[in-house]
C-alpha cells in the first residue's frame, strides 16, 4: 500500500519520525515534505497530499502540522477527501471503519510519538465497513461535495456576473424545465466545459494539427468520436461543429453548389431556419422546395412528399424538425430519395438523446448524412456534430475546417466526450424513457381539456 506523507515545519519531526515507522508496517513511503524546520505554509502540503490520494496516485495519505486542524480542513477542499483528525486510537479506527478516511490528520503539538504510532498503526490496519448505513452516509457525503458549485472566482472577480449566475441557477432549480430544446446537464459535463482545455488551439484533426501541444485534445477528440460512433452506429463522426446550423452548413457546402435544390420541411410545418428559410443562408444561397404536414392529421403525408420529390427532383432531401412531435419514417424517406437520385440528410438535433437510448428509430443506417446538436435531448454542451457515411468522410471534415470553421472549441468537444459516455450508460436510457411517458401523459391530459 502506498501512502504519502506531508506535513508544515510544526510536524516536521513527527513526519520524520513517522516515515521509518511506517515502513516497518509495510507501506511505500512517499514523503511530499515539507523538508526542514523553517516557516511554510500548510495548506501547499495538505493541497498535494490529498490530490495525490484524490487522483489515486496514492492509497492514503497523513498531514500533520501543530493542531492538525488547518490541514484536515485545507485537505477536505479537495474533491474525494475524506480527511479526519484523530487524537485518539478510537477516533482513528472508526474514521475508517464508519467514514472511510483515506487521509490522516494529526497535531504534533497535542499527542506524543507514541500515541502518533498508535494512532497511525490503528488507522492503517483498520478497513472500511461497507455495511449499507456505512455507505448510504458516504453517498451523503459526496453529494454534498457534488453541489459545491459556486463560481468563487467569479464572486471575487466580476460580482455583478456571479449574481446572475446565481440567479440563474436559482431559476432552473426552481422551475420545470419544457423548453424542448433544453436540457440540464450534468456537472461532469459543465466541468469539462469549464476546463483548462479552453485555453488551447488546435485547428485540424487529432493527429494533423496546425499547432503544437495538441497529444492531450487528441485524445480527447478521438474519445468523442469513438464514442459517438458507438452510440449511433455511424461509420464517421465529425465532433467540430460549433453548432447545428454549421453542421448543416458543412453537409450542404460538401454536396451542393449554389443554386441546387433542396427539399425540406418548411418553418411553419415544423421545420428549422436551417431548412430553407428565405432569412436564412439555406435560403439564400440554395433552391428551396418545402414539403409540410397533411391539414388532416398533421402529420407528415409520405405519398405526397414522394410527388413533391419526383417533381423538383431535389438534389438533397432534409428531413428532421425543430416542431414535429412524431415518429419520422426514415426509411420511407430514405426510398424517396433514391427515387430521385438525392442525398438524404436528417437533423436529429431534436431528437438525438431518444435516438441514443433507443427510443426513436435510428437514421443513421439510411442516411447518406446525419446532423445534431449535443445539448437538447443528449443532455450535453451546446454544439454539433454530423454522422455521415465513410465515403462522404474526406468531403465532410474539409468543409467544417478550413470550409467554415477554423479552431475548434477543445473545451466543448471534451464535454461532448462525456456527453456521449453518459449517454451510453443504463441510466440514460431509462431517464430518456421517461421523457417519452411524460410527453404521452402530458398529450394526454392537454387533450383531455380539449
Amino acid at each position: 500500500m502506498k501512502i504519502v506523507l506531508g506535513s508544515d515545519h510544526r510536524g516536521y519531526d513527527l513526519k520524520e519520525h513517522l516515515k521509518p515507522f511506517l515502513e516497518r508496517l509495510g507501506m511505500d513511503v512517499v514523503d511530499a515534505g515539507c523538508d526542514g524546520k523553517t516557516s511554510v505554509d500548510y495548506p501547499d502540503h495538505a493541497r498535494k497530499v490529498a490530490s495525490m490520494v484524490s487522483q489515486g496516485e496514492a492509497n492514503l495519505g497523513i498531514l500533520i502540522c501543530g493542531s492538525g486542524i488547518g490541514m484536515s480542513i485545507a485537505a477536505n477542499k479537495v474533491p474525494r477527501i475524506r480527511a479526519a483528525l484523530c487524537l485518539n486510537t478510537e477516533m482513528a479506527r472508526t474514521s475508517r471503519m464508519h467514514n472511510n478516511a483515506n487521509v490522516l490528520a494529526l497535531g504534533a503539538d497535542l499527542i506524543d510519538v507514541a500515541q502518533a504510532e498508535a494512532i497511525v498503526e490503528e488507522w492503517v490496519k483498520a478497513d472500511f465497513e461497507s455495511v449499507v448505513r456505512h455507505k448510504r452516509r458516504i453517498k451523503k457525503m459526496q453529494e454534498i461535495e457534488s453541489c459545491a458549485s459556486d463560481p468563487l472566482e467569479v464572486y471575487e472577480k466580476d460580482p455583478e456576473i456571479y449574481a446572475t449566475l446565481v440567479a440563474e441557477e436559482k431559476r432552473q432549480s426552481d422551475n420545470l424545465e419544457m423548453i424542448a430544446s433544453e436540457s440540464i446537464a450534468s456537472k461532469a459535463v459543465r466541468e469539462s466545459q469549464g476546463s483548462v482545455l479552453t485555453n488551447k488551439y488546435a485547428e485540424g484533426y487529432p493527429g494533423r494539427r496546425w499547432y503544437a501541444g495538441c497529444v492531450n485534445v487528441d485524445e480527447a477528440e478521438r474519445l468523442a468520436i469513438d464514442r459517438a460512433k458507438q452510440l449511433f452506429d455511424a461509420e464517421h463522426v465529425n465532433v467540430q461543429p460549433h453548432s447545428g446550423s454549421q453542421a448543416n452548413m458543412a453537409v450542404y457546402l460538401s454536396v451542393l453548389e449554389p443554386g441546387d435544390t433542396i427539399m425540406a420541411m418548411k418553418l411553419s410545418d415544423g421545420g428549422h431556419l436551417t431548412h430553407g428559410h428565405k432569412g436564412n443562408f439555406s435560403g439564400r444561397f440554395f433552391n428551396i422546395v418545402s414539403y409540410g404536414v397533411s391539414e388532416k392529421d398533421e402529420q407528415i403525408d409520405y405519398d405526397d412528399l414522394a410527388t413533391i420529390a419526383a417533381r423538383a427532383k431535389p438534389k438533397l432531401i432534409v428531413a428532421g424538425a425543430s416542431a414535429y412531435p412524431r415518429i419520422i419514417d426514415f426509411s420511407r424517406l430514405r426510398k424517396i430519395a433514391d427515387a430521385v437520385g438525392a442525398y438524404l440528410m436528417v437533423d436529429m438535433a431534436h431528437i438525438a438523446g431518444l435516438v441514443a437510448a433507443g427510443c426513436h428509430p435510428n437514421p443513421v443506417p439510411v442516411s447518406d448524412f446525419v446532423t445534431g446538436t449535443t445539448h437538447k435531448t443528449l443532455c450535453g454542451p451546446r454544439g454539433g456534430m454530423i454522422l455521415c457515411k465513410e465515403r462522404f468522410a474526406a468531403d465532410i471534415d474539409a468543409q467544417v475546417f478550413p470550409g467554415i470553421q477554423g479552431g475548434p472549441l477543445m473545451h466543448v468537444i471534451a464535454a461532448k466526450a462525456v456527453c456521449f459516455y453518459e449517454a451510453l450508460r443504463p441510466s440514460f436510457r431509462k431517464y430518456q424513457q421517461q421523457v417519452v411517458k411524460n410527453a404521452q401523459k402530458l398529450a394526454e391530459v392537454l387533450a383531455a381539456k380539449q
